[in-house]
């Protein structure tokens, strides 16, 4: 077992630029080496966010840009620039507000890919106390693509189950890019069974593309290890909350996403099926990813609207902008939703939870 504790809070770090989606990256090779920056906003630093921009950011990073050099200038020849500083900090916060009001589906799911945003062992280090990771499923090995362990949220002792994506390019290897195999549900059904056997609530946190899908997690029964636990946890006598941190992606998301409550962080992605994939089956290609993405309804008002999600956690102009933020936003969700589960009879928690899944789409097909 491997222990946590925080100490004082931290933000994540990145190894800067990353690999398209599911893919190694072209880090360096001694990722020792690498001198990760902060991915925690600051106002007075935007350079170090630079080379993290999608397309639709450029703007956004050309006018920090300009921030960053006129604040140089002033520095370094002593004139006075405090007034078109502030005039640029204006525009760059009306420009923020406008570009992130108005996302596409498509740039959604860019958003949920940002390889700056944070990820589950960054929030454990922000938010969880005496973290105590445990490890294996006892029948094949341990699946680094899904962390759990005990830890303490707040006032409250809870069971933490999170997909994890890694940053370097040794971790991501070893993460799987986030694609569990078999063990890594076992996994997480063992600890949730433990949890529950101490009355601990239990935290989900969705972050995955899909399932591993290859010839090894086939031939040990990834398929079956995920409806075990759909079986499973919809049984379970104690809270569970789920929340889809970045991309909620098939089967591999609902593996430990079935629970009493289900949020997703305002810029975060679920769906049967991925864009690239819908695309391929409909229009045999992926260059029509963005029109799948928008016929999927994948976004989070658009699953709030359907019913399917209860609750959107804010996230400031996305979460790899401002993590501490958007885990502090997280943790006051998780604190008064499992006061809220934990006044509930346990019986009566797993009877509403039934009745939860089954209105699944009724909301939906009333208005067809």
């Amino acid at each position: 077992m491997a222990k946590h504790t925080r100490k004082s809070r931290k933000s994540p770090a990145s190894d800067g630029q990353s690999a398209p989606q599911n893919q190694p990256d072209s880090t360096s090779e001694n990722p020792q080496k690498e001198k990760p920056a902060s991915l925690e906003s600051a106002p007075d630093r935007p350079a170090a966010r630079l080379p993290l921009g999608l397309a639709f950011e450029q703007p956004i990073l050309k006018l920090e840009r300009q921030i960053l050099e006129l604040s140089l200038l002033q520095e370094r020849k002593g004139v006075d620039y405090s007034a078109e500083i502030m005039d640029l900090r204006e525009n760059l916060t009306q420009l923020l507000k406008k570009t992130y009001d108005n996302l596409t589906a498509w740039e959604i799911v860019q958003l949920a890919r940002h390889p700056a945003r944070p990820q589950t062992r960054d929030y454990i280090n922000m938010i969880v106390n005496d973290f105590e990771e445990l490890h294996g499923d006892r029948k094949f090995g341990d699946d680094k693509a899904i962390v759990t362990g005990t830890g303490r949220i707040g006032a409250h002792k809870i069971m933490l189950v999170g997909h994890h994506k890694g940053r370097d390019t040794k971790e991501k290897i070893a993460c799987n890019f986030g694609c569990a195999h078999p063990e890594g549900y076992r996994k997480a059904l063992l600890k949730m069974q433990l949890a529950a056997r101490f009355g601990l609530p239990i935290i989900s946190l969705i972050d995955t593309p899909g399932a591993y899908p290859g010839l090894g997690s086939e031939e040990r029964g990834v398929a079956e290890a995920i409806a075990v636990n759909l079986r499973e946890m919809a049984m379970l006598q104690v809270p569970i909350i789920c929340i889809v941190i970045g991309e909620g992606g098939s089967g591999g998301a609902l593996g430990i996403g079935v629970g009493d409550r289900l949020a997703m962080l305002r810029y975060a992605w679920y769906s049967v099926i991925s864009p690239e994939g819908c695309s391929g089956i409909l229009w045999k290609g992926s260059e029509n990813a963005p029109d799948a993405a928008e016929a999927l309804k994948l976004t989070s008002k658009h699953l709030q609207e359907l019913g399917i999600v209860d609750d959107v956690i804010p996230e400031p102009f996305g979460a790899h902008r401002n993590p501490r933020a958007t885990a502090d936003a997280i943790e006051r969700y998780l604190d008064r939703t499992i006061r809220e589960l934990k006044a509930i009879d346990p019986r009566q928690l797993v009877e509403q939870r039934y009745q939860r899944l089954r209105r699944y789409g009724a909301d939906a097909m009333s208005t067809v």
